[in-house]
Order: structure tokens, then C-alpha cells, then sequence
């Protein structure tokens, strides 16, 4: 080094915190014969360097395209400081001194190389919880910033002087590895059952052989919490832990091997490949290409598949002959899923014939996130471990704003500076362990992100659980529609600033005029929106009964086409029969009847009216079934009609009841959806021209439907629109928070 090196001062802002980020810096540094600091605080990465102009730039050139896999690399702000000489450089140690935070890693699946060690590394051979600097637990046990191991409930295991030794050496693959442990200091698993408990690792795998080959399940404690597995092949084991988890028709989701396995049972692309093997390991949605256990996807021709993301899964397939076991949530029915093992113990033994764990706790709980494929995009239907709590940025400030999200499918947000930390999948408030977990899980956040709401953005339903917990802070609330919201966030997501033509099609949300919308077209920017058109509403007959009742909404539909003169009712269960006249005065006479406009109640009444579900055992089940029975060959498509603003299907349905019993029932399905595009295609063009707007927006449950956004996308484009859709959050109401945080960040900005 010269006599007169240049110093400048880096400041990293990111996802740049228990990812092996400094241990990188230290690396390069070396590699480029510079020397200076660097130090994690709670709120960036400061990096001081010192060295030749030329190295330095080498230095600055590699930050981004050689850091670890898990980093993102937000912004790097660089100035040059006076500094005395520095002969080396070194880690600092972590400081925490403001409310302002970086990023916390999600959850990495383990590294090849930890895998390695498994086998080869004395003291971890056969350890089921290996981790290092690239890999390993983060979000899930972690209690506050900054990331070091004390805050993090790894607190409770002392380093034995092994793993001390590797954590202080920086050339070692775990150096400042906040987990980091062995054999000989770290925490172990145990298995019970009825006759006994066992804490050693290869007879624990074996028993599970044993019990896997009898039929049996076993629960086994993951990174955000337990799973229940049995063989997925065997129909009569799959069947038993369906009906004692009281899952009723929900498919299940399922583990392979490896990708050679996956590809057996599954038609997966390249791009699907590479996100269920990505370092997220999210359960990815494909299309069946050889059946398992009926029960495990109950006819659907798609099944949600993953790869072992921890290392006990790995030791897990080596020691079993089965090449696909079940790996759906550990949990009762809509509860969360576990995470403590007293509870495992109380709720699952019930469920399963035995219990696996470990000694460590997760402090936060975390399903499995699950992503599907539509135009070569990954779409979140879940999102939640790998993903959170990764932001999304906006350019304004949505400091001290709490969102809370909506009654179903919930995820709730915190602002913080420029960033949108959006929680992990919470579930449907209404379950009262559901309620706690978000109340659980909105301390957390508070705690970590050292968050203190001054500003509660909500639903415009009073009574949605998460408005009621608006109301109840004593904060200022700022309400946002339901719909407004879902297109702000679909705006949000893609930084969006100009006005837009948002199609929101959901099930539910309350309107301005007080009836329950979910069929929308919206003129909208972040600050306000106009209802252009709507569909037609139709009435509800028994409310929220229709979600779970499909036929009640094709009841009523078909009673709004034929009145008196409907004799005909194959679309109602046999058993429900009695319930027709009754309804029908219900609706004459508007007892308990809402009108809605909502998309996904349109779709439950064309998956009752063409037989595919009648009833459904579980949320969104008759759409599914609709979009499953579509024949993608089919072209047709029916009739609609449109008159001052509202949308009426009437035409089609009409030829749809005609059809049924009469045209396969992938006939019609295909129709059906071919005719809900080119009701969102030919509406966005009339809109667009008497708008002068060409930027359309796709946002609402509704969209999940694979078929439905890849046609509406192609369509739309080819016809010169701008089309926007989700990828980095759930288009469902799991994404919604998002949105309020905008529209009342945007509003607060007006006042």
C-alpha cells in the first residue's frame, strides 16, 4: 500500500444481516488487498476500506454480483472520509443504536455443503440441525435485531469450544454462523410415542421406517413449525390422517426424495424447477403426471410439491424407502400451525401415532409458502416461509403505519421508513387460536422491527376481526374499501404512480353503498378510485352460508333468470332439497339476503350449476374444482350483456343450466372461463378508450384461477394494454395490507 490511501466509508442497505454478509466483506477485502472495518448495527452494514484507488474499485465492483445467494442489496451509499492508517482488516461487533432497522433474513434451506458435512465433518455426523452462514434458521428464531445469536433462542445452547472455534474463524464456512452447532452443544431431537422416548438420531429415523411401512403418521417439527407425514402412496394411511386432522377435502401438500423423484409423479418446467429448488423451498403447485394415494389430492389433477429444506429431511429419505410422504401443516382443522412441543404433544397425539422434535424453539411460527406458475411468473397463493420478512419498497415514507389486513387469509404489515414489511401467512381471523396468533404475531413484529404504530390503516368492514382491532388501539384509523386496496397493492408492488383500470374480482368486500362487491372495475389511483362497472348483483340468500353452499347462490341466480316458472333443481344436493321453498321466500321477501357483485361467487354458482361442487369442504373448493374440469381445448365461449355500467351474466348462465347434464362438463367449464375473459377484456378496452388510461391492473382472489390470468393476460396485451398482476405478494387478500398502507399513506399526504 502506497503512503497515501484512499478511505471511503460504504453504507449497505438490505437484506444484509445473518446471511454470512460481513464474513463476504472480510473476504473480499482480503482478496483485494484492502484493509478497514466493517459493522452490522440494527439499522445498515458500514464498511469502512482503505486501500489503492484500483483495489478499491475491484472491492466496489464484486459487492453485488459475488454476494451470498440470500442477500439483497438495496442501496450502497459511498463517500470518501479521512481516516488514520489501518494495517488489517476486521469485524466490528454488532451495535444497535436507533429505532431504524435492516433486514432480517427468512429461513434458508440447507447448503450442499452442510450436507456434506453430515457425512464427512467428525462432530456433525449425523447432527439433524447443521446449519452455517449460508444456510439455516433465521426468522423463525429470531426475538430482535440485531441478528446475533443472543437474541435468537439458540441463546440457550453454550458453543462447545469446536464450534467457538469455527464461529471466530473468519476463513471457516461458519464464521459468525449465529446458529452454528454440533453433536456435542447443540439442541437434539427426540421422539415419544405410546410406549416410549428415544433421543438417538439413526434409531429415531429407523422407528419412523418402521411406522411409515405399518401405515402409521408420524408429526415432525419443521423450521416454522410441525408437519404430519405419512407414505403418500398408501391410500389407507393418507385416508386416516385426513380424517382425524379433520381436513376435510383440502388436497395435501406433499415431499420428494429429490427432483428426480418429483419429476416421476409431476410435468414440471425448467422455471418451476428452479423455484422449488431454490434456497425458499416453497411447495409449487404442478400438474400431475402419475396419481399418489387418491386422498392426498382427492381428484384435483395438480398436487403441491417440495424438496427436503432441512437437514433432517435429508437424513430423513436416506434411512426410508419411500420416495413421497404427505407434508401438510401440523395442525387442527383452520388452527395455526404448532410450534411448541407441549402443544404437539396435547393436539397431534391424537393425529398421529408419534411425535418428533427438537430442543430448540421457534419463536416465530411460519407455514409453508406456496407458489404457483402462471405466463412464467411465480404467483404467491401463500406467502410465508423463505419469502418473509423480505419488503416490499415504495417510495414514500409508511413509517409508524400499522395495516391489518382482512378477515380471511390474513397477513397484516408494518411501515418502516420506505419499506412494506408484510407478515407471514396468519389464516382466517375468525378461528379464535387464529385471532391470538395474529395478536402474537403483530408483538413480535413491534418487538424485531422496533415498530410503534401511531396510524392504523384498515378494512371498511366495521366488523372484520382486523378492524375491530383497529378500533380498539385508541389510534387514528384510516378505513380503505376492500377493492381500492387490492389494486394498490398490485400498484405498490410495481411501483405504479399514474392512474390505473383495476379489475378486482374477489368474493367479498363491503362497498360504499353498503352491498358486499368483489366484481370490480376501478379507475383508481393510490388517493381515490370510481366504481366504473360492476357486475350485476345477485342476492345471498343465507349470507355467508353461500361460500361453503354454492348451490344457494346458483339458486338464486337461476330463480333471478326463470322466477316461478324454475322446476328444475339438479344443481341442489339431494339432501338440501327440502331448503328450496324456504330460500326462495327468503329471497322474495330480502330475509338475510345481501346483494353482491362478487367474481368468485359467480364462478361457486357455475361450479354448482354444471355438478362439479354442490358443496364445499373447504375455502375456494368450487372454484377449484371449475377451473380443474376445463377442457383447454375448447374455444366456445356465451353470451353477456351490458347496460349503464353493470355487467349481467344472465345470457350466459341461462345457456349454461341449458348445457349442463346435456355437454361434458369440461365443455362448459372451458366456456365458462373463456367467457369471464372476455368479459374482463372487452370491459378494460371500453374503459381504456373512454378513459384514455392503458394501464390495467388484475388484483383479488379470483385471479388465483391459473386459466383466468393467463388468458385475461394474453388477451389484454395483445390488444395494446399494459398488463399488471402480482408476483411478489398473493394476489388473494393475503396481500392486501399492502394496499392499505399506500392508500393511507397517500391519504395522510392530502390531508
Amino acid at each position: 500500500m502506497n503512503s497515501n490511501p484512499k478511505t471511503y466509508q460504504l453504507i449497505i442497505r438490505g437484506l444484509v444481516q445473518g446471511i454470512g454478509f460481513r464474513p463476504f466483506i472480510y473476504r473480499q477485502a482480503l482478496k483485494h488487498n484492502v484493509s478497514g472495518t466493517v459493522e452490522n448495527n440494527n439499522e445498515f452494514v458500514r464498511i469502512i476500506i482503505q486501500g489503492e484507488e484500483k483495489d478499491i474499485n475491484n472491492f466496489n465492483g464484486e459487492l453485488k454480483s459475488n454476494a451470498p445467494a440470500a442477500a439483497i442489496i438495496a442501496s450502497i451509499e459511498t463517500m470518501p472520509i479521512d481516516a488514520e492508517r489501518m494495517h488489517e482488516f476486521t469485524i466490528l461487533k454488532s451495535s444497535s443504536s436507533s429505532t431504524n432497522i435492516t433486514l432480517v433474513s427468512p429461513d434458508i434451506a440447507v447448503c450442499s455443503e452442510c450436507i456434506a458435512d453430515l457425512k464427512h465433518q467428525k462432530h456433525r455426523i449425523h447432527y439433524p440441525l447443521i446449519n452455517c452462514t449460508n444456510c439455516g434458521p433465521r426468522f423463525s428464531i429470531i426475538h430482535s435485531l440485531p441478528y446475533d445469536r443472543a437474541n435468537t433462542s439458540m441463546v440457550e445452547f453454550d458453543m462447545c469450544p469446536k464450534c467457538k472455534s469455527e464461529y471466530e474463524n473468519i476463513s471457516d464456512r461458519r464464521f459468525h454462523a449465529q446458529p452454528v452447532a454440533c453433536n456435542d452443544c447443540g439442541p437434539v431431537y427426540e421422539m415419544k410415542d405410546s410406549k416410549q422416548t428415544n433421543n438417538d438420531i439413526i434409531k429415531i429415523l429407523q422407528n419412523i421406517q418402521v411406522q411409515l411401512n405399518e401405515g402409521k403418521s408420524i408429526a415432525i417439527k419443521g423450521t416454522g413449525g410441525f408437519h404430519l407425514v405419512c407414505d403418500a402412496l398408501n391410500q389407507k394411511a393418507v385416508k386416516a390422517l385426513r380424517s382425524k386432522k379433520q381436513r376435510d377435502g383440502n388436497p395435501f401438500a406433499v415431499m420428494f426424495r429429490n427432483i428426480e423423484s418429483l419429476r416421476k409423479y409431476a410435468v414440471t418446467t425448467e422455471y418451476e424447477e428452479q423455484l422449488i429448488q431454490s434456497w425458499q423451498r416453497p411447495i409449487v403447485l404442478l400438474k400431475s403426471r402419475k396419481e399418489l394415494a387418491y386422498d392426498v389430492c382427492l381428484g384435483f389433477k395438480t398436487l403441491g410439491a417440495m424438496l427436503p429444506s432441512m437437514p433432517f429431511h435429508h437424513m430423513l429419505f436416506e434411512n426410508i424407502e419411500q420416495d413421497v410422504l404427505t407434508f401438510t401443516s401440523g395442525n387442527i382443522s383452520d388452527e395455526p400451525i404448532i410450534i411448541r412441543n407441549d402443544e404437539a404433544i396435547n393436539k397431534l397425539t391424537a393425529i398421529t401415532d408419534s411425535i418428533v422434535s427438537y430442543n430448540r424453539n421457534i419463536v416465530n411460527r411460519c407455514d409453508d409458502s406456496v407458489i404457483q406458475v402462471v405466463n412464467e411468473k411465480a404467483r404467491f397463493i401463500r406467502r410465508s416461509r423463505g419469502y418473509v420478512p423480505s419488503p416490499i419498497r415504495t417510495p414514500y415514507n409508511v413509517e409508524g403505519i400499522l395495516a391489518t389486513g382482512s378477515e380471511l387469509s390474513n397477513c397484516f404489515a408494518i411501515g418502516k421508513g420506505n419499506q412494506i414489511l408484510l407478515s407471514q401467512h396468519i389464516g382466517d381471523l375468525k378461528n379464535p387460536a387464529t385471532l391470538n396468533f395474529y395478536e402474537e404475531s403483530i408483538n413480535a413484529f413491534k418487538n424485531i422491527f422496533r415498530f410503534t404504530p401511531s396510524i392504523i390503516a384498515c378494512d371498511l368492514h366495521p366488523n372484520y376481526l382486523s378492524s375491530r382491532y383497529a378500533q380498539a388501539s385508541g389510534l387514528p384509523i384510516i378505513q380503505v374499501q376492500h377493492h381500492h386496496a387490492h389494486a394498490a397493492s398490485c400498484m405498490a408492488e410495481h411501483a405504479i404512480q399514474n392512474k390505473v383500470i383495476a379489475v378486482c374480482f374477489d368474493g367479498t368486500g363491503l362497498g360504499d353503498d353498503g352491498n358486499i362487491w368483489g366484481g370490480e372495475f376501478l379507475v383508481c389511483d393510490y388517493s381515490n378510485y370510481k366504481r366504473v362497472v360492476h357486475l350485476e348483483y345477485i342476492p345471498l340468500p343465507g349470507g355467508d352460508k353461500v361460500s361453503d353452499q354454492p348451490w344457494r347462490t346458483a339458486l338464486s341466480l337461476m330463480y333471478m333468470i326463470y322466477g316461478e316458472t324454475l322446476n328444475r333443481f339438479d344443481f341442489v344436493p339431494e339432501h338440501r332439497t327440502n331448503d328450496i321453498p324456504l330460500i326462495i321466500t327468503a329471497i322474495d321477501k330480502k330475509i338475510n339476503c345481501p346483494l353482491s357483485s362478487g367474481g368468485g361467487r359467480y364462478f361457486d354458482a357455475a361450479a354448482a350449476i354444471i355438478g362439479v361442487c354442490k358443496e364445499s369442504s373447504f375455502h375456494a373448493e368450487a372454484p377449484m374444482r371449475l377451473e380443474a374440469a376445463i377442457d383447454k381445448n375448447e374455444k366456445g365461449n356465451y353470451e353477456y350483456e351490458f347496460n349503464n355500467g353493470i355487467i349481467s351474466l344472465q345470457p350466459m348462465y341461462k345457456r349454461m343450466f341449458e348445457e349442463a347434464g346435456n355437454v361434458d362438463a369440461s365443455i362448459v367449464s372451458a366456456r365458462f372461463h373463456n367467457t369471464m375473459v372476455n368479459v374482463i377484456v372487452d370491459t378494460c378496452i371500453n374503459i381504456s378508450k373512454g378513459e384514455n388510461i392503458s394501464d390495467i391492473v388484475l388484483s383479488g382472489g379470483v385471479f388465483q384461477n391459473a386459466y383466468l390470468l393467463e388468458k385475461s393476460e394474453e388477451m389484454l396485451r395483445k390488444k395494446g394494454l399494459t398488463v399488471y398482476s402480482h408476483t411478489k405478494i398473493p394476489t388473494n387478500d393475503g396481500g392486501l395490507a399492502v394496499g392499505q398502507m399506500v392508500v393511507a399513506v397517500n391519504n395522510l399526504m392530502i390531508d
